[in-house]
């Protein structure tokens, strides 16, 4: 190479060193402007005492609330335009499910992230031995919710949350079995009730003790104004927990009583729904404009929290205890109702709204069940897990963020070992794998298995054809009642047929 060509390539060089040189310092100013701003916002943050705030959490628990008795769940008759927002906002399952077809076991499920045949709480409080000619004695169980369990409300507030249950509790008339004693600072119509005498102040109502001949009368709200109407009063006191906790990560537990039985209405809403064709109506006026004033309620939530500019820091979640009650609605096209361990017994809706977590409008078909809210709810909180306390429950987290769209394979379960006279009820245990529901009876005896993906409504029972898939899920359902310690049923010695009511019919 002569001088001159020595001279060029270093000059080249020169130039190609000074470009990358400018191009390393671009970068290194970017950087510098990027965690400049960033320190800024942080500094400014700090200044102002305006930490990250934890999440709030909101979860309505609505009472007997069919699976398709919503917009955003297929109805044409029932009108629920914000619960369908909030479902477009937010992540919608389509094969959720209740822990119990009853209201209290559900209840403690979701409190504790436990099955109801793992805490020995198996049927709705209090209850009892209705008939003792039955068939069959039925499995013992808990009368509330034990002061042992570590219930959601209870880790919620241990990391600094204010927390309150407005509603129906139905955990135990003990004062031990109370929201105060179970983690809420705040509880308001919470008690041992399970439904209000009337809907209407004053709320008072009074029951038959059954074989006693006794009433018993009750109340489950004793304040309020004439005409009040007892769904917009535990709103009133929604809204006002919402706007009194603004400055504290607060976890508000509204389990409304509606739309259980007294069926009861405001007028001018059932009216809205008198224009309806009879044979379009998917359930009685009255029960649709209850429907109504439940949708009015989780819009007035909302509009709070927009209002008090904390709708981008709270998570909703809306769910039911059970499925819809038989003389309300119609849960076709599921099979059965309310009581029932048939999906129209136990399917329910579930919708999560959990602001950058959750996708907007993403439908979900892993099957999921209440004991997942537990842990689902600590990690929106940003808290550790306790597998040891929610052992039946599951993080929804990776579903609703679409990072999966299944959970690591399990099989959900079911355990009712009592009567109840709730249409095509009967004692049973069940099992659901995949898409697959296998049902055992006891009394009468039998065994069901239905292919869920391909017969929703339960019409075709393959345990005669499917004989080792059979054989497989009951051993399965076996060694998990023997793990959690499930109640059985034993032959009654005192059984007299002649005492017996006819079975109901189990069809849909």
């Amino acid at each position: 190479m002569n001088e001159a060509s020595k001279v060029d390539r270093a000059i080249a060089d020169r130039m190609m060193g000074d470009k990358k040189m400018k191009t390393r310092l671009k970068y290194f100013w970017q950087i510098v402007f990027c965690l400049t701003v960033l320190l800024g916002s942080v500094l400014a943050r700090l200044a102002d005492g305006a930490e990250p705030k934890p999440m709030n959490i909101v979860l309505f628990l609505i009472d007997d609330l069919g699976w398709r008795d919503l917009g955003c769940q297929g109805s044409a008759y029932y009108q629920t335009p914000h619960i369908d927002r909030l479902a477009q906002e937010g992540v919608r399952f389509t094969d959720a499910y209740a822990a119990c077809a009853v209201c209290s076991p559900t209840r403690a499920a979701l409190m504790t992230g436990k099955y109801p045949a793992r805490l020995l709480l198996t049927d709705w409080l209090p209850s009892g031995r209705w008939n003792p000619k039955a068939k069959l004695r039925e499995g013992r169980f808990i009368r509330g919710l034990p002061i042992e369990e570590f219930t959601l409300a209870e880790a919620l507030r241990e990391a600094g949350y204010r927390t309150a249950s407005i509603g129906k509790w139905h955990l135990g008339s003990e004062p031990f079995s109370l929201p105060e004693h179970h983690g809420f600072d705040v509880n308001i119509a919470g008690n041992a009730h399970g439904a209000p005498g009337s809907y209407f102040f004053p709320y008072q109502g009074n029951w038959l003790i059954p074989t006693t001949g006794l009433r018993a009368k009750w109340n489950v709200l004793a304040d309020g104004k004439p005409g009040e109407y007892l769904t917009d009063r535990l709103t009133d006191e929604a809204v006002t927990f919402i706007q009194e906790s603004r400055d504290k990560p607060f976890f508000l537990y509204f389990p409304h009583y509606g739309v259980h039985t007294p069926l009861q209405a405001k007028e001018d809403i059932i009216a809205r729904y008198e224009t309806v064709p009879e044979d379009q109506r998917q359930g009685k006026l009255v029960y649709a404009a209850m429907v109504q004033s439940i949708d009015d309620s989780v819009g007035r939530v909302l509009a709070t929290l927009e209002e008090s500019q904390l709708d981008q820091n709270t998570v909703v979640i809306f769910t039911s205890d059970n499925g819809g009650f038989y003389n309300a609605t119609s849960n076709a096209p599921l099979r059965a109702n309310k009581g029932a361990y048939y999906e129209g017994g136990i399917r329910v809706p579930l919708i999560v709204k959990w602001p950058d977590i959750a996708i907007p409008g993403l439908i979900v078909n892993e099957p999921v069940t209440s004991t997942d809210l537990y842990p689902t709810c600590l990690a929106a909180a940003e808290l550790p897990l306790r597998p040891n306390q929610h052992l039946d429950g599951v993080n929804l987290k990776p579903l609703l963020n679409g990072t999966s769209q299944r959970l690591p394979q399990r099989s959900l379960f079911w355990h009712y070992p009592h009567y109840n006279d709730h249409p095509s009820s009967v004692p049973s245990s069940v099992i659901r794998k995949g898409p697959w529901k296998l049902i055992e009876t006891f009394d009468p005896e039998g065994i069901e298995l239905y292919d869920l993906a391909n017969d929703i409504g339960e019409t075709k029972n393959l345990a005669a054809t499917e004989t080792t898939r059979t054989a497989e899920l009951l051993e399965e359902l076996n060694r998990w009642r023997v793990t959690v310690g499930a109640e059985r049923m034993f032959p009654n010695p005192d059984f007299d047929p002649s005492e017996v009511p006819a079975k109901k019919s189990k069809k849909k």
